[in-house]
C-alpha cells in the first residue's frame, strides 16, 4: 500500500500547486477540502476527495479517519492555510502522525501567548493585556494611554479588531465579543510585512514590504495594498529584527513565516521596528504568487516541505525586482453583483503583470477572504517608488460597479484574469 498523505485544503485559486510538493505516484493523496476550494483540487492525481465544512472539527477528524480506512494510516497531514495550522496539529496529536502538535502551533495563533513570548525575549513591542473583560480594556487604557486596540487573540487579518478611542467606545467592546480578545497599546508607525524562511539557524530566502493602507481601514476604505522595500538600510535593520523573532519563537526549528511590524523612526532618524504579530504561514493575498513569479520561490511548496519532514529549499533570493500588490473591494458592502470593471486603468502594462478581475454577473460574497472579496491585482518593477506609483494611480481610479445583491454565487477568482509578465 502506498503512504498516504491527508491534505486539507481551502483556497478556490491556485495558491497551493500540490502536484509540485509530493509525488502522487508514490503516495496516495486525499483532499478534505471546502465547498469553495472543490475546482482547484488536481483531481486528476488526487487518490480521492472529499467535501466538508473545514471549521467542523469532527467533520475534517471522520473524514479523515474514512479515508484512513481505505488508504491506510496517514503518513502525514499537510494544512497549509492559516485556518488549519491548529486542526492539523491536532489530529497529528489525536492519531499519533509525525509533524507539529498544538502546542507548537499555539504561539502563533494565540496573541497573548505570542506576545508574551517576544516580551520575554526582551524585543520591543507595545504595551499589551489580557482583555476577559471591558473593566480589564479601561483599567489597560488608565495606565497606557488612548488610543487603544482590541483584537481576537486567535483571530486572522483584521477581523474583529476594533480601535477604541475613549471610554466612551467602550459599548463596542460588548458589540463585538466573539471570542478571547487582547487589548495593546495603540501604535501610530507604518505597518510592515514580512515574509520568508527561518531555517532553524539563518534568515534565507525573505523579503520585507510596507503596507500602502492599513488593514484595520480595508473595511471602510476597501483598498489594502503593500510593495516590497528597496532601501537598504531599512532592509538591515528589519533582518536584525526578523532574526530576533523567528529566533525567539521557532527556536531551531525552520518556519516559514508572515510577521508584521510597525516602522517608526527615532528622533535621530535611525528605523524603530517594533512587533505586532506572525503567522506560521506563507502571507495571504497576493503574496504566494508574487513570491513565485516574481522572485522564483514558492513559499507553499517550502511549508508542505516542512509538514512533510523534509528540509525547505533555502537559497538567497535575486534583489533585482520588486513586487507590489493591490486588492480593491466593491464600493457598496457585500453580498453585490459586479455590473461593470473599469476601462482601461487596470489593463496589464508596466509594473503591472496581473489583474484578476470578478467578471460582471458574479457576485462577491459577504466573505473575509482576501481571495473572494474583489479585484486582485500584481506588480513587479525596478524600484519601489516605480511599483507604488502604478499602485497608487490604480487604487485611485480602478472601480467595481456593483449593485446589491443576496445571491450566494460564489466568485471564480481566476475569472476575468488579464496575465503579462513580471518586468523589473
Amino acid at each position: 500500500m502506498k503512504p498516504h498523505i491527508v491534505v486539507l485544503h481551502r483556497w478556490r485559486d491556485r495558491y497551493a500547486e500540490y502536484p509540485r510538493y509530493f509525488d502522487h505516484d508514490h503516495y496516495a493523496v486525499t483532499y478534505i477540502c471546502r465547498e469553495i476550494a472543490r475546482p482547484s483540487v488536481p483531481d486528476s492525481v488526487a487518490a480521492a476527495v472529499t467535501v466538508v465544512d473545514l471549521d467542523d472539527f469532527a467533520a475534517v477528524r471522520a473524514a479523515v479517519l474514512g479515508f484512513s480506512e481505505r488508504f491506510g494510516h496517514p503518513h502525514r497531514i499537510v494544512g497549509l492555510h492559516e485556518d488549519d495550522l491548529v486542526p492539523a496539529a491536532q489530529l497529528r496529536q489525536e492519531l499519533d502522525i509525525p509533524g507539529n502538535r498544538p502546542s507548537d502551533v499555539t504561539r502563533f495563533r494565540d496573541k497573548l501567548v505570542m506576545c508574551g513570548v517576544i516580551s520575554d525575549a526582551r524585543i520591543p513591542l507595545p504595551a499589551f493585556a489580557d482583555a476577559p473583560d471591558t473593566a480589564a480594556v479601561l483599567e489597560f487604557a488608565d495606565s497606557h494611554g488612548w488610543p487603544v486596540i482590541v483584537k481576537p487573540r486567535w483571530g486572522g487579518g483584521s477581523e474583529g479588531v476594533i480601535q477604541l478611542h475613549s471610554p466612551s467606545d467602550a459599548a463596542l467592546l460588548a458589540e463585538s465579543a466573539t471570542e478571547p480578545r487582547l487589548v495593546q497599546q495603540f501604535c501610530p508607525d507604518d505597518i510592515l510585512h514580512i515574509d520568508g524562511l527561518w531555517t532553524g539557524d539563518d534568515l534565507q530566502p525573505w523579503r520585507a514590504s510596507r503596507y500602502l493602507t492599513k488593514c484595520g481601514d480595508f473595511d471602510r476604505d476597501n483598498v489594502l495594498s503593500a510593495v516590497e522595500i528597496d532601501d537598504p538600510d531599512v532592509l538591515a535593520h528589519i533582518e536584525a529584527f526578523t532574526r530576533m523573532v523567528c529566533a525567539a519563537l521557532s527556536g531551531e526549528s525552520p518556519l516559514v513565516f508572515h510577521l508584521e511590524a510597525f516602522l517608526g523612526r527615532e528622533p535621530d532618524g535611525t528605523p524603530r521596528i517594533q512587533f505586532l504579530e506572525i503567522g506560521a504561514r506563507p502571507g495571504g493575498a497576493e503574496i504566494p504568487f508574487l513570491w513565485r513569479d516574481v522572485h522564483g520561490y514558492d513559499l507553499m511548496a517550502a511549508i508542505a516541505d516542512i509538514q512533510l519532514g523534509r528540509r525547505p529549499q533555502s537559497d538567497p533570493l535575486p534583489n533585482s525586482a520588486v513586487a507590489g500588490w493591490l486588492i480593491v473591494k466593491p464600493s457598496i458592502p457585500a453580498p453585490c453583483t459586479v455590473m461593470a470593471v473599469s476601462e482601461p486603468s487596470h489593463q496589464v502594462g508596466g509594473s503591472l503583470y496581473v489583474s484578476v478581475l470578478p467578471a460582471p454577473g458574479s457576485v462577491l460574497p459577504a466573505v473575509s477572504s482576501y481571495e473572494q472579496c474583489g479585484a486582485r491585482f500584481r506588480f513587479a518593477g525596478a524600484t519601489s517608488a516605480e511599483v507604488e506609483q502604478e499602485i497608487q494611480r490604480i487604487a485611485a481610479d480602478f472601480r467595481l460597479h456593483c449593485e446589491p445583491g443576496e445571491a450566494s454565487v460564489l466568485v471564480d477568482a481566476t475569472e476575468g484574469e488579464l496575465q503579462g509578465q513580471p518586468t523589473g
